[in-house]
This record gives structure tokens, C-alpha cells and sequence, in this order.
């Protein structure tokens, strides 16, 4: 693993933003972590709750991140290329963002259950679903795209960062732990109606304070050249992949959590699993600011990665085995250690590509690069809904069952460790791949420095 020191940006950095600005931008990330958290909890309202099949539910599933691939990339593309008296970035986040979050709250509001009409029911998710991604895809790629275009060297950028994924936390806390809480107490429907009101506070509570760069004056590259360009990129290659094994390794924690907690401990589901993930999370919050203070100011958001992924891989392990509750909050605990370098670095790392690719196109392409890594994150989607298929029906899972048969607990044991050991193992050895680190990066952090304050003719 390389540990080359890492240094700020040289030459002369953009202009520090106010602090309050930064807050504001950071808030904002409240109201697209929530409503993508409690979506993790599908499987467990439709199929638990409701008796969908899981392997139907599960090919649906898998079916939609193949859709959510494709239009990641069209609404990125799009975005780069819109032109209103608003801006580029910002109109997504004032006119999308609502009709996300209704659909949201409706998701969870459905009118019958599996045992009556399961095709309606498969129908009700389906339409929702696409009408719900769509529309959270143009949140989310306005908000992401304005990160590395409003905050322009690498301290401003990891300062920004520890403020998100501080609120980034509390979001996962209040997305992941408390919906099998609030579900129990007050229903499904009115818990999501309550979360899609507090997301919407959070997005429309900052907008005033976003800002967008003018725009270079090269033409915007037309949507193949685009494509090819991103693509033939490997530092881009290189860190969305590992990123996808990222979301691969908490989509199993999250989707799976509950099934662990109820069907391999042999505990209550409620505030049991809400206690495990709730650790995971407060854990990853307290962590953010020793990561950037002693790993990310120090050796670079690469090896920062590294570091995280090693930890969270083997903080897996034990759950092939343990019995408590106790042992579960230990393992918990030490999966968010790693957890929090991993968010704390996503988009960080991110950025220093945008800039990159800026050097080499004249062009700040922030939409088209959040969107195709989108297209390839989101196939963590997949690769989550085809294992939890695959353990249902080869370990005898059947919601139907009053009593589940006892090779059940092995296999949620399996799906628990085994997607996010190998998840992060692959992005251990992807990073080792990437090639922005040490003085490759410095040299263009300071050719982009000079660019911008005497830009080509």
C-alpha cells in the first residue's frame, strides 16, 4: 500500500467559501441519504410484511438496477447540457426533489398485500419505483454535481466532505435504524410519510444557498465522444468500481440486518436491529474527524480507501459465527469504523477525476461523471438483490412459514459476510490500480491551478 504523503493544492486555490455555505450545502445531503436508506427496507415491507415472493421480488429488483444503470448516466449527460436562468444543477433540485419524496411515502402506502393480488402488488411497486428512481436520480445528480464545481481545492473539498458525511450519518442513523422502530410503533405508511417530510425540509431548507461556476467556454462534447471519453478514463474505472463494492458491502448490511438479527440470533427484529445499525452509524460519525485529521490530511484520499476497506472487510467476518447480541454490536462497531473513511472519501476522491478530466477536455463534465457512476454504483442493486435471491431459495426461506426451517440462519449468515468481504477485497485491489495519488496528482492539481488563472486562449 502507498502511503506518499499527500499535499494540499498548490499555486493559488479557488476563493474559501463561507463557512455557512458549506453547512447549508452539507444539510442539504439529509434529504437524499434518508429516503435512499429507508428504500433498503423493500425487501423487508414487501416481502415480510406484505408476502410478496422473495425470489420474484428479488428479479424485480434486480431488473430495476439495470434501469436505474441506464438512466444514471442520460440525466448526468443532461444536466451538463441544461441551460436556464436557474443555472444547470440547481433547477433538478427545485423541481424533482418533491415529487420524489411523494412517491417515496406512497411506496410504503400500499392499498393490498401479496395473499389478495400479488401481480397488483408487483405492478403498484413497479410503477412507483421507476416514477421514484427517475426523479431521485435528478436530486441526487444536481446536488453531487454542485460539490466539486462550488468547492474547488482539496482542503476546502475534505472539509465540505466531513460536514456532509457528518449529516450523511445522522441520515443513515435516522434511515436504517429507526424505520424497523417506527414501523413497529406507529405502521410502515406513516414512518415513510414522516421521513419524506423531513428529507423535503432539508433539500428546499438549503437550495438558497447554492451557487454555480461560469461555464468554460469549450463546447459541450457531444454525448458519445462523452461516453468514450469517460470511459477510457481509468481513474474514473478505478474508483466507481470500487465504490460499487462500497455499496455492495452496507446494501447487505442494511437488506439484510433485519433477517440476521431475527432468523441467525434468534432475537426480536425491532429495536434489536435498530441498535446494531444505529452502532455501525454513530461509530462512522465519530470517526469522520481522526480520519481526515490523521489518514486524509496526511496520505491522500486513496490510501485513506485502502485503510477503510481493509478494516470493514474483516470487521465482517465474525458474523459467520457469533451468537450474541453483544458479539453482533462489536462486529457492528468495528464495520463503522471503516465505514466512515469510505464516505468520508467517496466524493473527495470523485472530484480529484472531475478535475482530471478537466485538464484533458476543457470541460467540467461533474454531471456526466456522478451520472455513468451511477450507472455502474447502482449495479450494486443487483449484485445485493441477486444474493438475497439465491440464499432464500437455496437455504428454504419462505415469509409464509409461521416457523422458518433451521438452514435459514446459516444462510443469512452467508449473506451478511460473504458479499461484503469479497466487495471489498475487489476494491482493495482496484485501488492499488489508481493512479491519482503522490506526485502524479500534485502535477495536476497544478497544472489546473495555473489553467485557471490564465486560461488558454
Amino acid at each position: 500500500m502507498s502511503a506518499e504523503p499527500m499535499t494540499p493544492e498548490p499555486m493559488t486555490p479557488a476563493p474559501v467559501t463561507p463557512a455557512s455555505t458549506r453547512w447549508r450545502y452539507a444539510l442539504m445531503n439529509l434529504g437524499l441519504v434518508i429516503p435512499a436508506q429507508v428504500s433498503s427496507f423493500f425487501f423487508l415491507y414487501y416481502v415480510d410484511h406484505l408476502k410478496v415472493d422473495p425470489v420474484k421480488f428479488a428479479a424485480l429488483m434486480s431488473a430495476f438496477a439495470f434501469y436505474n444503470a441506464i438512466d444514471n448516466p442520460l440525466i448526468g449527460y443532461m444536466s451538463d447540457r441544461t441551460r436556464t436562468r436557474w443555472g444547470r444543477r440547481i433547477p433538478y433540485l427545485l423541481f424533482a426533489a418533491l415529487p420524489s419524496l411523494v412517491c417515496l411515502a406512497l411506496l410504503f402506502n400500499a392499498p393490498f398485500d401479496a395473499l389478495h393480488d400479488q401481480t397488483a402488488l408487483l405492478w403498484y411497486f413497479g410503477v412507483l419505483w421507476v416514477l421514484w428512481e427517475t426523479t431521485g436520480t435528478m436530486t441526487g445528480s444536481g446536488y453531487l454535481s454542485l460539490l466539486p464545481e462550488m468547492f474547488r481545492t482539496y482542503p476546502e473539498r475534505t472539509d465540505v466532505a466531513v460536514k456532509m458525511n457528518m449529516v450523511q450519518v445522522v441520515g443513515l442513523l435516522i434511515g436504517l435504524a429507526l424505520p424497523p422502530l417506527l414501523a413497529a410503533k406507529i405502521g410502515w405508511g406513516p414512518m415513510a410519510l414522516l421521513f419524506a417530510l423531513i428529507a423535503a425540509a432539508a433539500i428546499y431548507g438549503g437550495v438558497g444557498a447554492l451557487f454555480e461556476q461560469p461555464r468554460p467556454a469549450a463546447p459541450a462534447l457531444p454525448l458519445w465522444s462523452a461516453l468514450r471519453s469517460t470511459f477510457t478514463n481509468r481513474s474514473f474505472l478505478t474508483v466507481v468500481t470500487a465504490q460499487t463494492m462500497r455499496f455492495v458491502a452496507t446494501g447487505a448490511l442494511a437488506a439484510g440486518m433485519g433477517f440476521f438479527v431475527k432468523y441467525s440470533l434468534g432475537l426480536e427484529g425491532g429495536l434489536n436491529t435498530t441498535l446494531l445499525l444505529a452502532a455501525a452509524f454513530v461509530t462512522a460519525g465519530a470517526c469522520l474527524w481522526p480520519w481526515r485529521q490523521f489518514v486524509a490530511q496526511r496520505y491522500g484520499a486513496r490510501t485513506t480507501l485502502l485503510l477503510a476497506f481493509l478494516i470493514s472487510g474483516l470487521a465482517v467476518v465474525p458474523l459467520l459465527f457469533i451468537q450474541t447480541f453483544t458479539a453482533a454490536l462489536a462486529v457492528t462497531v468495528l464495520f463503522g469504523v471503516g465505514l466512515s473513511g469510505m464516505i468520508l472519501m467517496g466524493d473527495v476522491i470523485m472530484g480529484d477525476v472531475i478535475d482530471e478530466d478537466e485538464l484533458r477536455t476543457g470541460q467540467r463534465r461533474e454531471g456526466s461523471y456522478y451520472g455513468l457512476a451511477g450507472l455502474i454504483t447502482t449495479l450494486s442493486g443487483a449484485v445485493v438483490a441477486a444474493a438475497f435471491g439465491w440464499v432464500s431459495q437455496r437455504y428454504g426461506y419462505d415469509p409464509k412459514l409461521a416457523v422458518q426451517p433451521a438452514s435459514v440462519a446459516e444462510g443469512f449468515r452467508l449473506f451478511m459476510t460473504v458479499p461484503a468481504l469479497l466487495g471489498c477485497a475487489l476494491a482493495v485491489a482496484l485501488l492499488l490500480l489508481y493512479p491519482l495519488h503522490g506526485s502524479r496528482l500534485r502535477q495536476i492539481q497544478a497544472a489546473l491551478a495555473e489553467r485557471r488563472v490564465s486560461p488558454p486562449a
